[in-house]
């Protein structure tokens, strides 16, 4: 359900997961996602639904029905979930009666999804913890990058992997701009206002640049006009080009990644690839795969935010570790890998 056309990490990972089965023969790949209507195009299936986000594309489905007749049809070895929410119990025992393993992959967690929406947080948590422990509940493996014990009872037994694009390398020396960037989903989970607080309290004129599209550009008006710095915001459209998102983190004073709850943080990574200076919440798993290359910060904490974006501003680009770093995490060794944990589950 949050496989969309300006979705972020999780399409990226299945779109190269594709790429990557298409290539090389290695396994038969299926995308079954919602659509405005019912159509299976090759490997791509879409199931009606009704749209959930414009700004975004996502989708709510028709119940689980027709989900479950396009397994019955395909008849696959692994059904991997991507979201606890299209009808998981039920998905599970009928792809179990094809004789098939069933994934769960831990991709967001229950304080994301309350972060995510407006009001107190201690009113969601509950029920999005029972909907967790409810969709992982009879699962044969999770698939996670942190641990996902907490949020649903299970623990994961399959490594979360994620790869770089090649664009994400340092390019030709590019003039670097006096602006700060953040390239995301704008959602009250991404807590952009934190940015938005630490730009205030550290009186900067530098001015910030969005590039995304999401439900709180207005919340994030708001909070930029009541704070005055306004003038100094600009919104940008979804980038969907690798190439020219990696010159945009490149020419950035620095590339900031405020969320708290995030279970991977794609860009992160993409931009310390690219040759970026990176600031980046210390709870973010890719912020510590990078290493010293990105500046990390306590969560909820903007003086805190502010302090490290002025040590990456303040720290020379260290280009063959960017490069490395890059080199090191090919989307061909992710699903190679991948593939081996899923051999194994199916033994």
């Amino acid at each position: 359900m949050f496989y969309a056309a300006r979705s972020g990490g999780i399409r990226t990972y299945l779109d190269e997961k594709r790429r990557f089965a298409a290539a090389t023969g290695a396994f038969e790949h299926h995308l079954i996602v919602p659509g405005r209507r019912e159509r299976h195009d090759g490997s791509h299936h879409e199931l009606r639904s009704l749209q959930l986000a414009a700004s975004n594309g996502y989708r709510i489905p028709f119940g689980a029905g027709a989900l479950k007749e396009t397994l019955r049809r395909l008849r696959p070895d692994v059904v991997i979930f991507h979201d606890p929410f299209w009808r998981p119990l039920s998905v599970t025992r009928a792809a179990h009666r094809l004789g098939a393993q069933v994934v769960a992959v831990h991709h967001a967690s229950p304080a994301l999804n309350a972060a995510g929406i407006p009001g107190p947080d201690a009113v969601y948590l509950p029920p999005l913890r029972r909907i967790y422990h409810h969709a992982y509940e009879h699962v044969d493996a999770v698939m996670s990058t942190v641990d996902s014990e907490p949020d649903s009872g299970r623990s994961a037994s399959i490594k979360l992997r994620f790869g770089l694009h090649p664009a994400f390398r340092p390019g030709p020396a590019a003039r670097r701009g006096e602006h700060l960037l953040y390239v995301g989903r704008l959602s009250l989970e991404k807590r952009i206002c934190d940015l938005l607080a630490a730009m205030a309290g550290a009186g900067w004129d530098r001015p910030l640049v969005l590039v995304g599209d999401g439900p709180a550009r207005s919340a994030i008006e708001l909070r930029a006009r009541r704070l005055g710095i306004f003038p100094l915001i600009e919104f940008r459209s979804f980038v969907s080009d690798r190439r020219v998102l990696a010159r945009l983190y490149r020419e950035a004073a620095c590339v900031i990644a405020p969320g708290t709850y995030e279970t991977f943080g794609l860009a992160v990574l993409e931009a310390a690839a690219s040759g970026a200076s990176v600031a980046a919440c210390a709870s973010t798993p890719a912020a510590l795969l990078a290493g010293p290359i990105v500046q990390r910060f306590a969560a909820k904490d903007p003086p805190g935010l502010a302090r490290a974006v002025e040590r990456a501003i303040a720290t020379p680009i260290d280009v063959t570790a960017a490069a490395a770093l890059g080199a090191s995490m090919s989307w061909e060794r992710v699903f190679e890998a991948e593939l081996h944990d899923l051999k194994q589950l199916c033994r």
